[in-house]
């Protein structure tokens, strides 16, 4: 590897790691303070960096706090238009949530009660699940024949939103992998009711 490429890598890492301390400080000063009352100076402050280096980051707050949720819209979306073909978005979703679930750790815990002690931020979420279930609506549309703008698409992809919030919010725990295949189950005859026949 030449000096150039490792000086990148150096870079990159630098960067992902003063993201990852603005986002952790933000969801705490959140959680402990209300998202309304904390100041990116504060955020700034908590994560060690410059108000300055904050806003080369993110945009707003609003953009902090829906960091992590954001990524994980996309890397979702991502796997269920990158599945194999021969998998339905079922079995996509389910393979996602899995690995999602075996990687929750302290950061999403963060989240967890930020998002919990701010009803403003749980409203916006509400929202943006609204631009992922019609994304969600159109691919289940694909597997199934149905129009994309038919209810039963949009039913299935609400149904399957509500069981992602569900499952990502449980405690940690042998009942989680039971939770997954019973939400599974429950979407895959919902989604096997809509096919049409040929």
């Amino acid at each position: 590897m030449d000096s150039s490429a490792a000086e990148g890598g150096l870079r990159e890492r630098g960067k992902a790691r003063r993201r990852a301390a603005i986002t952790r400080a933000a969801f705490e000063l959140f959680a402990e303070q209300g998202y309304g009352s904390t100041t990116i100076a504060e955020i700034a402050a908590r994560a060690e960096v410059s108000p300055r280096t904050v806003t080369l980051y993110f945009r707003s707050k609003q953009d902090i706090a829906f960091a992590t949720f954001d990524a994980s819209v996309e890397e979702l979306t991502r796997a269920l238009r990158g599945r194999a073909p021969g998998t339905s978005a079922v079995r996509a979703l389910e393979s996602w949530l899995r690995e999602e679930t075996a990687c929750h750790d302290e950061l999403d815990e963060l989240g967890l009660r930020m998002f919990e002690a701010n009803p403003e931020l749980r409203a916006v979420r509400t929202a943006r699940m609204a631009h992922a279930i019609e994304e969600g609506a159109r691919i289940i549309a694909e597997d199934t024949g149905e129009p994309p703008d038919g209810i039963g698409p949009r039913l299935a992809a609400a149904a399957a939103a509500a069981v992602v919030t569900e499952i990502v919010e449980r405690p940690t725990g042998d009942d989680r992998e039971e939770a997954i295949g019973a939400a599974m189950a429950f979407l895959e005859a919902g989604v096997r009711a809509l096919r049409r026949t040929p």
